[in-house]
């Protein structure tokens, strides 16, 4: 018997279809009754109202009845929940980082991922961070989903019990390109997980990364930047790499507008301080602040890439 695509999935299911049927039940059937009342009780055939005695009895029994099945769905509802925080010690562990409009699914090993590559019957945990809004890691399949709240450690666990490829969304709405922030769950046997997760990536050619801005623009890749940022002059979020830099743009700063030049300093600011002075015409507060995440040679490398981009036609 089909028991669903991971260990929560029946107990959800179960919990959703008793719930959904007590629902239903009462919905049908009192519904029944008042169209019956409708009826039985119209003017025509009771053209003079009559007083109705008020019953203990009865109103005891709709009182106690009600309040049962309210515990029961309750219990129900828990009886699916409390195991999905009970994590088991031998569970693989992931870190996750959401930030607007990616995920990144970081191993033990030091595996870096925008999607989750995870062994199929295998416990695995994600401890969850959030860099700047509120997400909520959501797979479908599986039946779990967790909020990711920036300044708290969240985490999720779960055990697939089919391999294939799953959706996973953040199911909290997190600002403009939200419906973007999706990617999938592919689970493996373990024979190809073990080969996945020990193999190395492929080397670069040496006259490929020596190219000016090559380290910045896999940086910009691997924090997500690009969600935000174009290079090829389309506006997104933020405003374009391709001919800023060098050039003069207003900037709002402590609630006023001054004309500055983007260069070296601006930049670096503009990263580590992402809100302090913002392009006229974009949002402030989309960005979050990098200083956590980059090192000063970091920012200097995405300095150089966005250099490297030449004149916006």
């Amino acid at each position: 018997m089909f028991s669903g695509y991971s260990n929560f999935s029946e107990g959800v299911d179960t919990a959703f279809a008793i719930i959904t049927g007590i629902s239903l039940f009462f919905l049908i059937g009192i519904t029944a009754i008042i169209i019956s009342f409708i009826f039985k009780y119209n003017k025509k055939k009771n053209p003079v109202a009559s007083e109705i005695e008020g019953s203990t009895k009865l109103e005891i029994i709709w009182t106690i009845i009600p309040l049962i099945l309210v515990l029961f769905m309750f219990w129900i509802g828990w009886r699916s929940y409390t195991p999905e925080r009970k994590v088991p010690a031998d569970a693989m562990k992931i870190k996750v980082t959401a930030q607007m409009w990616s995920w990144r699914f970081e191993y033990e090993n030091g595996k870096v991922e925008d999607t989750l590559f995870v062994p199929v019957n295998k416990a695995v945990v994600l401890n969850m961070v959030s860099l700047d809004v509120i997400h909520s890691l959501y797979i479908p399949a599986f039946r779990i989903k967790t909020d990711v709240v920036p300044g708290t450690d969240n985490y999720m666990w779960f055990k697939s019990l089919v391999t294939g490829s799953y959706d996973l969304f953040c199911a909290e709405y997190c600002g403009l390109r939200h419906s973007y922030m999706g990617t999938t769950v592919e689970v493996a046997d373990q024979a190809t997980f073990d080969k996945w997760y020990a193999a190395t990536p492929p080397k670069i050619d040496s006259t490929v990364s020596a190219k000016p801005g090559f380290k910045g623009k896999l940086l910009t890749e691997q924090k997500g930047c690009i969600a935000c940022h174009s290079s090829d002059g389309t506006k997104i979020v933020g405003p374009s790499y391709k001919g800023i830099f060098g050039h003069k743009v207003t900037v709002e700063t402590n609630g006023k507008d001054r004309e500055i030049m983007v260069d070296e300093a601006y930049l670096k600011k503009s990263i580590l301080e992402a809100n302090a002075d913002v392009v006229k015409g974009f949002p402030k507060g989309s960005m979050p602040d990098y200083k956590a995440q980059l090192s000063e040679q970091d920012v200097n490398d995405i300095i150089e890439y966005i250099k490297t981009l030449g004149e916006e036609k």
